[in-house]
């Protein structure tokens, strides 16, 4: 593999001169760097991502950790994230933490390893010492979808969705319908995203005078079998819903599955609704009425923001949260027979 000196041979020019080509930190004239550019392409040469980063302090790259890459919510996120990097002229590394507190923590010491510029945590559900590693870090940082307790001195920007108002959003369009006994099935507790999400229900069975929802509550853990062993827990109780809020759409996508097993047609017998609108939803038997997140947004945020603190534009935390829509397909229909 060619080196720095190779090249300065090559062209017949000091190494310091091949350095300022490669770097651009220093004026060198239009024949000295073409002499340098030739030599560079006919020794194949590859400068070193790390001696330049030593050099410039940065080696625009962001690091990113998601607890779940097999979510395509979580990939959706992450295409938008790697086209902004891209565009801005910056890698990503992408870690999976499958929702391990101690893989989380060992991939941050990775990225702290490759001098990231940056980074972007969706935190698994449980892990008390990540503040204490995001401090420990220095850099700037993204929260997106899960928000955590940090010290005031630790200012970490923080991208989300109100999740309450999308649970509140599916809970009105079933009402509206004329379902009374909604079911919903919440994701991990103590998942914050799930906990507001189940908030908007009880708040909306609240305000049409339908109780708070008591008995009515499962959990599933955010896949596809955990919302098809919660249908059949929900489809076994001793008086069973006409409509379900299921808190994500891959567990919709089990509970839909559960429901044709146990003959319910849906919507004819049963409405669902999920939550974050995945691609797969479209294409669902029937469509699944869900609520969209604006994926695109949050990833393509979670770099502006990011870049904003490296660039030294702004200090100070800054908190956004996204309004989520309403996606209205055919897996929702008026309660059967009037149902109250």
């Amino acid at each position: 593999m060619a080196t720095i000196k190779d090249v300065a041979r090559h062209a017949d020019v000091s190494v310091t001169t091949v350095s300022h080509v490669v770097n651009g930190t220093r004026h060198v004239s239009p024949e000295g760097r073409e002499r340098v550019e030739k030599a560079i392409r006919a020794l194949g040469y590859v400068p070193s991502a790390i001696a330049r980063s030593l050099k410039s302090n940065n080696t625009r790259t962001l690091g990113m950790l998601i607890p779940n890459s097999s979510n395509p919510y979580f990939a959706e996120i992450v295409h938008s994230v790697e086209d902004r990097c891209f565009g801005a002229g910056y890698n990503l590394i992408l870690c999976n933490t499958n929702d391990e507190a101690h893989r989380q923590g060992t991939y941050l010491q990775v990225l702290a390893e490759r001098r990231i510029d940056g980074l972007i945590v969706v935190s698994t559900g449980h892990d008390a010492t990540l503040p204490t590693q995001l401090a420990g870090l220095s850099i700037p940082t993204v929260l997106v979808d899960r928000e955590i307790e940090l010290a005031e001195q630790q200012p970490c920007d923080l991208v989300e969705t109100a999740h309450m108002q999308g649970g509140l959003l599916a809970t009105r369009h079933l009402l509206s319908l004329g379902h009374r006994r909604i079911a919903c099935i919440g994701g991990p507790e103590g998942i914050a995203p799930s906990e507001q999400r189940i908030a908007g229900w009880r708040t909306a069975l609240a305000d049409s005078g339908c109780g708070t929802g008591e008995g009515l509550l499962w959990h599933g853990n955010f896949t596809s079998q955990g919302g098809y062993e919660a249908m059949h827990a929900v489809l076994r109780a001793p008086e069973p819903p006409t409509a379900v809020f299921v808190c994500n759409d891959l567990m919709a996508m089990g509970a839909l599955c559960a429901a044709h097993e146990r003959d319910l047609r849906v919507p004819e017998a049963l409405s669902i609704v999920g939550f974050d609108d995945i691609e797969l939803t479209a294409f669902t038997s029937p469509p699944l009425t869900t609520v969209a997140q604006p994926k695109q947004r949050i990833g393509a945020l979670a770099v502006d923001m990011l870049l904003e603190r490296i660039d030294g534009k702004r200090q100070d935390a800054r908190k956004v949260m996204l309004q989520p829509e309403l996606h209205v397909r055919a897996s929702t229909a008026h309660a059967p027979g009037g149902a109250a």
